[in-house]
């Protein structure tokens, strides 16, 4: 039966202090799901017998039949509780978000980490800290969420490997290290000491599947009476090189006695131990010994559950001994900041105005009687048709019917685009599996919002203050490189297909829905499962059943070049009376990184990038203060420069460039494809005195041709994605991952053997067009051994140019203009722009630098 009502809930939403939120994330098949069970039979909503088998919260059929989570899903439960050295129970309200562990669905956790201030970090004991594990802590910890461990699959030690106590210990002790140096290595120092340590409580010990965990201090509560030594300092001698020495009834750091004796320590002796002793007791159906063992320690099972088999058994033994929730409650609600605490420091993450204006002081204040903040991170299908917008609420109350405005992700502060003034339908709250309609929802919660679907496509602000700036957007630790096209087999389909396109986009973060040049649908997603995935919701939730066609899949390339240009291009407006000219040289690479996380682009502190850009990037003083533009899109990692001496009316066509500029370098001149980490330099421009003789119709041409040349003429390329593929297999099966690789065009950065286990992990990089099949063809060569995690790392330049026939690069490129229905030979500059040869003259000691078109046409110099 169920501990609360939905009314309970919202009278304790007003008691800030008393909340927590906080997702629970790690790699695939750690037990995240099976895990959250524990807390929602602790709530009241499932069975004891039931938690673990029921992933409540993996409430998809195919995550069910999967096995896996495909969408983070939230839900919120009351519990009571009292704090130690408190006298009374106090009400806490838990808003818990289970997320997925494939890399593939990493958008997922990247929106629940947002709406939480707390992360349960869950690791499998067996596998340690996989490449997934790292991701997601990264993730967590640049949001300013911060986490607590919980040490999964315990059993599996005990019962698989078969280790002993010391060894378990040390397993245990390798995991918290790895764990922390992950924290130390990414952690901005704004969240104090949150390093994973059991003595202080931020490490949990259990198991997901058997329903039990503990932490130190609840053995330190059980021996406190018994060595008559307060709770606070046992907990100390549990964790460490501490040894209990039985003759002396004293603790020591030594591991050997008086008389040379070996010692047990305090972690293996009271802990290990007697779970050794339960575990053992039950598997081998030793009944006089397990009914003493559970008379020692306080369990006490049902008539039924003593006729359990020994998996049965053992479940209900654990759970009755020291149950998860228990555990994991105590970590929570004492280790966790409440949003109170959080916001404090997460408002400088979170908000992207100015940190004195009202909206950010009543973020910081977690202020209920503030503007309304709220963030909207993920779109929740309602129905078929429509959608709740999931998020929470920074400051302010959100009620139904209140006005709001809808401010999307390409909101701009002072602008009216991307901007809607609506009305709230509804306010629900996301309780897994359904819904629960409630009034109102004050800051500190998570909220789903009915009515907003259709002015919001993934993501936004909303909030009923008029100078509110956006809640910052998320960032994601992967990019939807692999594309299909789809179309429906009957075309009277047509506008079911486009309708459920729009759906699909709304459903997922990191599924861009676009439509090519030549009328096609584009499906792009972050590898096979995710489009997968993708597909199956199109056709089956957001079509109704009906049926579509799909392209093979295919991978986005980017256009770059390698050299500056070796030619200047020169092109004329289509009356003759205005001249461009421009060239092109390639971005230093750390540059392009830094642009696309963010670090650089037009909301950077102009000074302070230019200063980069001349101390870091040997940039010329004078061409870091003028960058016009970064394109596509006004945030891709391409630059316009000016470079220009006195030409007159050139603010008055700059607009033409920027525009023009940010078309051109998402269709470039290769393929067709977006360009990458390239730098255009406008060296001169002649402009008609006559404004009715420069505008877009004269200028665009000129400008796109150009661009176009300038790239050309710079021995053009393609940069292919690659993934960092993590593969873990047996020893005896390595020999078939590399068989694999090499077929595929892997190439093998390092192989690590796993401590204390018979597994292997090699780290490959694994070029995206390749992976298509590759989790099939590697299971195939190693007898289905070996499990691998394909993530986005990096672009990777393909051998050779364009131009170069047989070079690698050469046939992608013919590949991909057949494929969009464009004529296979890359059109030549000189198609675009006529040469402009450089002629250099030394006369008299002094350097003139000519440009000669034809004639020398009553050109200015460029010197």
């Amino acid at each position: 039966m169920v501990n609360f009502t939905v009314t309970q809930l919202r009278e304790h939403m007003g008691n800030r202090n008393n909340i927590r939120n906080m997702s629970v994330i790690a790699h695939v098949d750690h037990g995240k799901s099976t895990l959250t069970d524990s807390l929602i039979e602790k709530a009241g909503i499932i069975g004891q017998q039931q938690a673990g088998d029921a992933r409540t919260l993996d409430t998809r059929k195919d995550e069910q039949q999967r096995g896996i989570t495909i969408k983070s899903t939230g839900i919120s439960l009351y519990y009571e509780f009292q704090v130690p050295g408190s006298e009374k129970r106090d009400g806490y309200l838990i808003n818990v978000i289970d997320s997925p562990g494939h890399v593939d669905f990493s958008s997922e956790v990247s929106a629940a980490i947002r709406v939480t201030d707390g992360a349960i970090v869950v690791v499998d004991s067996v596998e340690g800290v996989c490449v997934q594990t790292e991701t997601v802590l990264r993730q967590a910890l640049a949001e300013r969420v911060v986490p607590v461990l919980m040490m999964n699959k315990i059993d599996r030690v005990i019962l698989e490997l078969k280790l002993d106590p010391e060894e378990a210990y040390q397993r245990f002790l390798r995991t918290i290290e790895d764990i922390n140096v992950l924290i130390a290595m990414y952690d901005d120092g704004k969240l104090g000491d949150i390093e994973a340590n059991p003595v202080t409580g931020t490490v949990v010990f259990g198991s997901g599947l058997h329903q039990f965990g503990f932490t130190l201090r609840r053995f330190a509560e059980f021996y406190s009476a018994k060595f008559q030594t307060p709770e606070a300092d046992l907990v100390k001698k549990l964790w460490g090189d501490w040894f209990f020495n039985p003759a002396t009834k004293k603790w020591q750091e030594t591991d050997t006695d008086a008389d040379g004796k070996k010692l047990k320590r305090g972690f293996v002796q009271f802990i290990l131990d007697p779970l050794y002793q339960v575990f053992d007791a039950v598997m081998t159906k030793n009944t006089e010994r397990l009914n003493i063992v559970m008379t020692q320690m306080k369990i006490h099972l049902t008539k039924e559950q003593e006729t359990f088999t020994e998996r049965k058994l053992l479940k209900a033994v654990m759970q009755n001994w020291m149950p998860a929730a228990d555990a994991l409650l105590e970590t929570v609600i004492l280790n966790l900041p409440s949003p109170v605490q959080s916001q404090k420091y997460r408002v400088e993450n979170l908000y992207t105005g100015p940190m004195d204006d009202a909206a950010a002081i009543a973020i910081r204040d977690c202020n209920p009687d503030g503007p309304l903040m709220l963030y909207i991170s993920k779109m929740v299908p309602a129905d078929k048709t429509h959608f709740y917008a999931f998020g929470r609420v920074f400051s302010g109350t959100v009620r139904t019917g209140m006005k709001v405005r809808i401010q999307g992700a390409n909101f701009v502060h002072g602008k009216k685009g991307d901007l809607f003034i609506k009305n709230i339908q509804h306010c629900v709250l996301f309780m897994g599996r359904k819904f629960e309609p409630v009034e109102d929802v004050p800051c500190g919660n998570t909220v789903c919002l009915a009515g907003i679907d259709q002015y919001l496509t993934k993501s936004g602000t909303i909030t009923d203050f008029d100078d509110a700036y956006n809640i910052a957007s998320m960032k994601f630790s992967v990019s939807p490189v692999v594309r299909v096209a789809v179309e429906p087999k009957e075309m009277s389909d047509l506008p079911l297909l486009v309708e459920g396109l729009k759906r699909l986009a709304k459903s997922d973060q990191l599924c861009v829905v676009s439509t090519s040049g030549s009328g096609e649908h584009i499906i792009a997603g972050a590898g096979e499962l995710h489009l997968e995935i993708c597909l199956k919701d199109l056709q089956d939730d957001f079509m109704g059943g009906t049926k579509i066609k799909v392209s093979d899949p295919v991978v986005q390339y980017c256009e770059t070049i390698q050299e500056k240009s070796s030619t200047i291009s020169l092109a004329k407006s289509p009356n003759n009376h205005n001249r461009v000219f421009m060239e092109a040289e390639p971005l230093d690479d750390e540059l392009v990184e830094e642009i696309e996380r963010g670090n650089y682009g037009p909301n950077s502190d102009a000074k302070e990038m230019g200063k980069d850009l001349v101390t870091k990037y040997n940039w010329d003083p004078a061409d870091s203060r003028r960058i016009w533009c970064f394109g596509p899109d006004e945030k891709g990692a391409n630059v316009i420069v000016d470079k220009t001496k006195a030409v007159q009316y050139l603010d008055e066509v700059k607009g033409y460039f920027e525009q023009t500029f940010s078309w051109a370098t998402m269709n470039g001149p290769q393929c067709n494809e977006t360009m990458r980490g390239v730098r255009f330099n406008v060296l001169d421009v002649l402009l008609h005195p006559d404004s009715i003789h420069r505008g877009a119709s004269e200028m665009v041409q000129p400008i796109r041709s150009c661009l176009y040349a300038s790239e050309l003429y710079a021995q053009p390329t393609l940069l292919e994605p690659m993934f960092a593929a993590d593969i873990t297999a047996p020893r005896d099966a390595v020999g078939g991952v590399y068989t694999c690789l090499n077929k595929r065009r892997g190439q093998v950065v390092c192989e690590e053997p796993r401590m204390g286990t018979p597994l292997v992990n090699v780290k490959a990089f694994l070029p995206v067009s390749e992976s298509f099949g590759f989790t099939a063809d590697l299971r195939s060569h190693t007898s289905g051994q070996a499990f691998p995690q394909c993530v986005f790392d990096h672009w990777q330049l393909v051998q050779g140019t364009a131009y170069e026939v047989g070079s690698r690069c050469y046939s992608t490129v013919r590949a991909i203009r057949k494929r969009k229905g464009l004529p296979e030979d890359v059109p030549k500059p000189d198609s675009f722009t006529k040469n402009c040869k450089m002629i250099v003259v030394f006369f008299c000691d002094i350097f003139v630098e000519l440009l000669v078109e034809e004639k020398i046409c009553n050109h200015q110099m460029i010197i």
